[in-house]
């Protein structure tokens, strides 16, 4: 089932980014009207595809699936906007699209078992160090909602966020187990941390009010037809929402790093609360582009991996993806008055995706670090400080966040290549 979820997510996209429906690089998605409307031809729109998202399969999505052996939805959605571009259009590139995109998405699911087995099978086995490239993550991502209200309302606010969080944190670790009847409920402190900082953070985005005198537009009226376009394609949009719902309530697939690591530790309410975070921080983005654009998201606001992280039965996790991207394009309207009447929240979201970038970049380093000198005290250190400090003069450098895992990988095959040569000793047998 593993597989035939995989094909059907493959090709879906893929035939989804062929004919303009759907694409899943923001960067991508103001463009497509541009070829769509003869302004752009198909090698130009192939190559700009192309651009935006091979560096980040190779250098972001994949490395990241390698560490927690579950595939981050990038791996799979950026290469089918490059494969769906890429193709002509019409009904045989549409055919094409499918296959291609099928047999893609089952090659990403074979190649990531097969490279976690070669690892598994190498002199020295660096995958249980290799895993712990998350910790920090776990640990630290509490501290995002802080981190949004200081770059909207200051250093003060968001100090104050902060400490709620702290406080918290700290109240259910000590008190957050209790019986209700025979059943023993834990609450998780990281995970009640981040639901007091956003709450906190959504009272302050809430209280920022409209100016009644500043002059607002109606998208909606502005780009009417293209918000019909978008509505007309709600079955296949459905679809493809049900797919990754489903995918993801097996633990196959994530939509981001945070939740991605929290999943392969088994800890689905947590990432649920974080994927819950990141929609909310994708609403503006997606709802704006989708209403100027007429161009959907094949994953939508991204609450679809919601509902796959909390409803582990992949059939009703289908029903209710399907659902939730549904309503999401029905609410497109009422989104965009939403957003103007609180011009808070519509700054949260690109505060939200600053802070999370932020703070990935940061976590995932020091991540990368602590696996790379699990794996070889000091030299792990050294290469995966090198690493990021080089990636920053070169002329094309990989994003800040893959630099930690990618270090992590290089090191684990460093050390085999040094012990086949004589000049490594692993840890345990020191």
């Amino acid at each position: 089932m593993k597989y035939v979820l995989m094909a059907l997510i493959g090709a879906l996209a893929s035939m989804l980014a062929n004919k303009g429906v759907a694409v899943f690089n923001d960067g991508l998605r103001p463009i497509i009207p541009e070829y769509l409307e003869g302004r752009m031809d198909k090698k130009s729109l192939a190559a700009t595809s192309f651009a935006l998202s091979f560096g980040l399969v190779i250098g972001f999505g994949l490395p990241m699936s390698i560490a927690a052996a579950i595939i981050l939805i990038h791996s799979i959605l950026l290469g089918t906007d490059i494969i769906g571009t890429f193709l002509p259009g019409g009904k045989k590139g549409l055919i094409a699209s499918g296959v291609i995109g099928a047999v893609y998405g089952v090659g990403v699911v074979a190649g990531l078992k097969f490279i976690v087995d070669i690892f598994a099978k190498l002199p020295v086995n660096f995958l249980p160090q290799l895993g712990t490239v998350g910790t920090p993550i776990v640990a630290s991502f509490a501290a995002f909602p802080a981190l949004v209200v200081a770059y909207q309302y200051g250093f003060k606010k968001g100090g104050i966020t902060l400490v709620a969080s702290f406080l918290i944190r700290q109240i259910v670790q000590y008190y957050g187990t209790f019986n209700i009847g025979t059943a023993k409920v834990a609450l998780n402190p990281e995970g009640m941390a981040l639901l007091a900082g956003m709450i906190v953070m959504l009272v302050f985005a809430i209280r920022e009010k409209a100016d009644p005198n500043a002059q607002t537009i109606d998208l909606t009226a502005l780009f009417s037809e293209r918000v019909k376009r978008i509505k007309k394609n709600i079955p296949y949009l459905a679809v493809m929402g049900g797919l990754v719902a489903a995918a993801t309530s097996m633990s196959i697939v994530a939509g981001d790093p945070i939740s991605l690591n929290l999943l392969a530790k088994g800890q689905n309410v947590e990432a649920g609360l974080t994927a819950l975070a990141r929609g909310i921080g994708f609403i503006p983005l997606v709802g704006t582009t989708a209403i100027a654009t007429g161009v959907y998201g094949p994953v939508g606001m991204t609450f679809v991996f919601v509902v796959g992280l909390l409803v582990k039965s992949p059939i009703l996790s289908f029903v209710l993806g399907a659902a939730v991207i549904t309503l999401e394009v029905l609410l497109l309207d009422a989104l965009a008055k939403l957003l103007d009447k609180f011009p808070g929240v519509r700054k949260c979201g690109d505060n939200i995706r600053t802070a999370m970038t932020k703070l990935l970049e940061l976590a995932l380093l020091v991540g990368g670090m602590m696996a790379a000198h699990a794996m070889a005290p000091n030299f792990g250190f050294l290469v995966v400080g090198g690493l990021y400090l080089l990636n920053k003069t070169t002329k094309r450098p990989i994003v800040d966040m893959a630099v930690g895992p990618v270090g992590a990988i290089l090191v684990g095959i460093l050390i085999n290549i040094l012990y086949i040569l004589g000049l490594f000793l692993p840890v345990a047998a020191k």
